[in-house]
């Protein structure tokens, strides 16, 4: 049974749309607005695995007095993905969302101007090229538990649950696809080479699982490597992770440029925020990222969480960042 919450998602649609590998088919965004009356704008792209009502989106918090818009990346399954769009590019990359996410807010909810975008892990990477791309409609940029550019050791942690999936025998025989059931012994199997790169060695060692309501590692590994994957298509897994590995600010232009020279055109004042902690996007490297900005503050997350130290998920982190962004916001 599908926990899939829709409350409140909206869908846009664009006829003739051209993604960066040339395809061009008809595309849906899904999107949700809170606080719609307020002024000022905000817009949240989605995270890898996040679907609209689960991402943390501050609207209750820092963005209380925002006119926020959720937006699903393409590939999560809410917007077009190899699921649910006949054609979809066998190349997905964070140039695509961001152009349809433009088309989103200037021809259809007609917002020109976005006071910030706020995006964490895939979602930060989303918003490192907005601000690359349409610097002149981004006032501020929030980038959490996230970089401009996929490290070599981030790229290859990926591989791991990648390999899970695609060897898996329920994925990768055709007959047992044919059949119309999901791999779940693929999804298992890439949810749990996932599973202890979310965190720090430090919160298992603490069985910080224990506040999350698990009582035990390996019921907290059932559900977080297992049964939050069975509603997920492996496929729009795949294209969002290929996505992930690419992602590279220096080739926004379609040339390759060093990534210190495309952070330096960066223009919008831009916070980063990393985790201390986080096993796959380094605060170091957000360190270095800082330097080359003209505009940009580090705040490091000062959390044994890891990356989940960026999601909402503890309420000492997210009132921590909440503080921060105020703080940068003001």
């Amino acid at each position: 049974m599908s926990l899939y919450d829709n409350t409140g998602v909206q869908y846009f649609e664009a006829n003739n749309f051209t993604f960066i590998d040339q395809t061009t088919i008809p595309i849906v965004l899904a999107y949700r607005e809170f606080n719609p009356t307020c002024k000022k704008t905000a817009l949240i792209p989605t995270c890898f695995r996040g679907r609209i009502n689960n991402t943390w989106n501050f609207s209750n918090g820092v963005l209380k007095d925002y006119r926020v818009i959720v937006v699903a990346l393409f590939g999560n399954g809410e917007s077009s993905s190899p699921s649910n769009t006949p054609g979809f590019p066998s190349l997905l990359e964070y140039g695509d969302c961001v152009q349809a996410q433009h088309k989103l807010l200037t021809d259809h909810l007609r917002i020109f101007q976005l006071d910030v975008v706020v995006g964490f892990s895939m979602g930060g990477q989303c918003t490192y090229h907005w601000t690359a791309m349409y610097p002149e409609m981004v006032r501020n940029a929030v980038v959490i538990c996230s970089s401009a550019k996929t490290s070599l050791h981030n790229y290859q942690f990926l591989e791991g649950p990648k390999a899970a999936l695609l060897n898996s025998i329920d994925y990768a025989d055709q007959s047992l696809r044919s059949k119309g059931q999901p791999p779940i012994r693929g999804l298992h199997a890439f949810g749990r080479a996932y599973s202890a790169w979310l965190a720090s060695a430090e919160w298992f060692e603490e069985r910080l699982f224990e506040v999350q309501g698990f009582k035990t590692l390996q019921e907290w590994g059932e559900a977080i490597g297992g049964k939050n994957y069975e509603d997920w298509d492996p496929d729009n897994l795949l294209a969002m992770l290929g996505m992930w590995q690419r992602s590279d600010l220096g080739l926004v232009g379609g040339q390759q440029i060093p990534l210190a020279q495309a952070l330096g055109n960066l223009r919008p004042r831009v916070l980063v925020m990393p985790c201390q902690t986080d096993q796959y996007f380094k605060w170091e490297a957000s360190e270095k990222e800082v330097l080359f900005m003209e505009n940009a503050e580090l705040a490091v997350i000062p959390s044994i969480w890891g990356h989940l130290a960026g999601s909402g998920c503890n309420p000492v982190d997210t009132q921590w960042m909440d503080d921060r962004i105020a703080g940068f916001l003001s």
